[in-house]
């Protein structure tokens, strides 16, 4: 008897219908036993070798902890399926009954597959053999090749029928069944996932009618027209072979201006700050029915890592909380090093662009020079994205050797540690760039006979429209560049590396009928597969793509930067949430085929949060809030248009015929002199201004380059904009988080009444094993 596909499930239930003959072949068979773990070694032909000795070492250390070891071979390679005996789970369904946090999550009544898994993972991980060395370090020094569990196949087909595919990109997730799966942590990732991609819509929608409120004015607008209509003559970009250029040059510079930097922007940010506070407010509730539901409410880590310690170790000694101030000194100098070393690295990006400018204004194109500075804006951004790249592996390996140094005393506080010190790595990585557009582009490059160089050259300056697009630009590429070739490569690299595997697995195609007779089955009647459908499913999970502690870290660091970028500086892109819920959509199909159908299975973990997470979200809330508030304040020319229309402009002076922001650019542009008969021409001092010509230059100066009343009356009203902006931005956030209380009185109702039943089933037991002794 033989099976087609090597899908097909290992116990055979029913018979395929004959004729008339519907009787099952073997009937009510039991779910066939499943291996916990699988090491694979390569074939040694020398059992004398170091490499051996190890091996068997530590084989031996597991068969002590009453593991059953069972061993194939396939071509070079050696298989050791791992089973676990049931007094281990006993152990800790026992412990889990007597502990404080853990004792209401139901695994005392049962243990489940993942739970399994997830105990067995822990014993691995923590066998020493003789010399002291452990599986990671016998892994590395290639004792073992690789380690993994095993999908379940009748799971794993529910989950691509009904979640791991395109065709379901809109269809509810089943959470529950994710959750025991691949267990809470996973389960909680795309709760959140899930939620986020939700709470996005409102403010994609926000964000597309802002974008549409500056293309409604884009034809209409005095500030456009006045640049296109211009017959300014522009200040040279660069000093040597730079010319003076006219403003009208840049009309569609202004006109794309003018969508993201408008009046609708200020309440947009406004928007998002609250937004971001009512997404994190409502998530905390969202998660508190799931948890409750799952029966983890309660749930420590901490807690439950010390009842595996006993199971794994029963003469155990605690690991106790060190502290140490010369340690966490180090640590704190060396994260320092590392962030000036990563705001180095956006000095240096800044040096190109000062550096490309000129080069690009003195080519022989005309193409080069016409649009030098955009050139060299988007040439910038591509190559911080080369940056981030490579910057990533860099902070995850300097961010582990940190939590080394720290030597803390559980697997949860490491993980904490680690994920504060990578976000706080990757955020300046990505984030330096743009805080250097946003708040010192145009800001510290001096003004004529007086400016500020680097490497020799001219800082950059802002476009006479205002500095936002700049920034603007910065993001989308960025933005665009890191969430489509990430999600190619992040599902390209899986499938073609699972693909070719596959190949040298197609020789075990045909199952044997040898696995189904009443001779494979065990005391309990469970099936037992023969050695050539065990090793055919071995092979089928070895040749996946492999998963470690990093894989759902990655998945998460990536939806928290991008949860960055959609709020922290949303006024100068408010596109950002439409982009970001456009990928969710697709990011959460493409994780579930990447972890169903092109990975090998996650180590399932239990948890009831997404943990230290939560703290980085509320974090990047307040940031937002003062980022968004120094974007409009600073970056943005909402003040200045604001003094000018109610102070300079023609309304000031009770002209009702004129647009209120007539003469605005204008207004904006201050006069310098300079020789223009020769080239490179050459500013000079305003005593000489009577025998030259005069060009202009964005900034509010006299014709002695000495600042005017104007800039102290607009830098005034900046800062107070920003003080009074954040203050009422985050007095509504505080509202909004008084007003949604974490956890829902259902929530609540739920637990009371689950502990009450638990306390009566006790009561009942006791009674009832003491009319039993009777």
């Amino acid at each position: 008897m033989f099976f087609k596909k090597t899908e097909d499930k290992m116990e055979l239930c029913d018979r395929k219908t004959d004729g008339q003959n519907t009787e099952p072949l073997l009937p009510s068979l039991p779910t066939q036993r499943t291996f916990d773990y699988v090491l694979v070694a390569n074939k040694v032909d020398d059992e004398a070798v170091d490499e051996s000795q190890k091996q068997r070492a530590f084989l031996d250390e597991l068969k002590k902890k009453n593991i059953a070891i069972t061993k194939l071979e396939h071509d070079d390679k050696i298989f050791f399926g791992l089973r676990a005996s049931s007094e281990i789970f006993e152990d800790y369904q026992f412990l889990l009954k007597v502990s404080d946090s853990c004792n209401w999550c139901g695994d005392e009544n049962g243990i489940t597959q993942a739970n399994r898994i997830r105990i067995v993972f822990f014993i691995l991980s923590n066998t020493f053999i003789n010399t002291g060395e452990n599986l990671e370090e016998l892994m590395i020094k290639d004792v073992f090749e690789t380690m993994f569990c095993l999908h379940e196949k009748e799971e794993q087909k529910h989950l691509r029928r009904e979640w791991a595919r395109w065709s379901a990109l809109f269809r509810k997730q089943p959470f529950d069944v994710i959750k025991c799966y691949f267990g809470e942590k996973v389960g909680l990732y795309y709760l959140w996932l899930a939620w986020y991609t939700k709470l996005l819509v409102p403010a994609a929608a926000v964000g597309v009618v802002i974008f549409l409120y500056g293309l409604a004015f884009f034809n209409t607008s005095p500030l456009i027209k006045e640049v296109c209509d211009s017959n300014v003559t522009m200040c040279p970009r660069c000093d040597k072979k730079c010319d003076l250029w006219q403003l009208s040059e840049t009309c569609t510079y202004a006109k794309v201006s003018h969508l993201f930097d408008n009046e609708g922007t200020v309440a947009f940010a406004m928007f998002m700050a609250i937004w971001a506070t009512l997404f994190l407010e409502l998530w905390k509730r969202h998660r508190a029915i799931h948890v409750s539901a799952w029966k983890v409410y309660d749930w420590c880590e901490e807690e439950e890592e010390l009842i595996m310690e006993i199971v794994n170790n029963p003469k155990c000694k605690v690991k106790q909380f060190q502290h140490s101030y010369l340690r966490s000194t180090l640590v704190l100098i060396l994260v320092t090093a590392m962030l000036m070393v990563i705001i180095g690295l956006t000095h240096a990006l800044v040096v190109f662009r000062v550096v490309a400018a000129p080069w690009f204004s003195e080519s022989n194109m005309e193409f080069l020079e016409d649009k030098a500075n955009i050139l060299v804006m988007l040439l910038g951004a591509v190559l911080h994205y080369i940056t981030i790249q490579i910057m990533t592996r860099v902070n995850r390996w300097v961010s582990l050797k940190l939590c080394d140094l720290e030597k803390l005393n559980s697997l949860a506080a490491t993980e904490r540690s680690f994920t504060l010190k990578m976000f706080t790595f990757q955020f300046f990585t990505l984030f330096s760039s743009l805080f250097y557009v946003a708040f010192f582009l145009g800001r510290i490059n001096g003004h004529p006979k007086n400016y500020v160089r680097l490497a020799g050259q001219r800082l950059e300056e802002c476009h006479p429209s205002g500095c936002l697009t700049d920034l603007f630009i910065q993001m989308a590429v960025i933005m665009l560049l890191k969430q489509t070739l990430n999600n190619v490569v992040e599902f390209t690299v899986p499938w073609v590396k699972s693909f070719v595997r596959r190949k040298t697995a197609n020789r075990l195609k045909r199952k044997c009928g040898h696995c189904y007779k009443k001779s494979c089955r065990d005391n309990q009647g469970r099936v037992e597969a023969c050695d050539t459908c065990k090793i055919q499913d071995w092979l089928k999970n070895y040749h996946l793509g492999n998963t470690d502690a990093f894989s759902l870290f990655n998945e998460f660091l990536e939806m928290v930067i991008q949860f960055s970028f959609t709020t922290i500086f949303v006024a100068a892109f408010p596109l950002a949430p439409l982009l970001a819920l456009i990928n969710n959509i697709f990011e959460i199909r493409l994780d579930a085929i990447k972890m169903v159908r092109l990975e090998r299975r996650l180590i399932p973990r239990k948890t009831n949060d997404i943990g230290v997470w939560t703290k980085v979200l509320e974090a990047v809330g307040v940031l937002a809030v003062i980022a968004n508030g120094l974007v409009i304040g600073i970056s943005s020319d909402f003040i200045p248009r604001l003094v000018y229309r109610y102070h300079y402009g023609p309304c000031a002076n009770g002209s009702t015929s004129t647009h209120c922001m007539q003469g605005y650019i204008n207004d904006t542009l201050s006069i310098a002199f300079m020789k223009t008969d020769i080239i490179p021409h050459e500013f000079i001092l305003p005593t000489q201004r009577d025998l030259f010509n005069f060009t202009r230059c964005r900034d509010y100066r006299n014709q002695d380059y000495s600042l005017t009343s104007q800039f102290w009356l607009v830098l005034a009203i900046r800062f107070a904009f920003i003080v009074l902006f954040e203050h009422v931005v985050v007095v509504c956030k505080f509202i909004a988080a008084w007003f949604v209380p974490d956890n829902p009185i259902r929530v609540k109702n739920h637990r009371l009444k689950d502990k009450l039943n638990r306390l009566k089933n006790e009561l009942q037991k006791k009674k009832h094993s003491k009319s039993t002794e009777v």
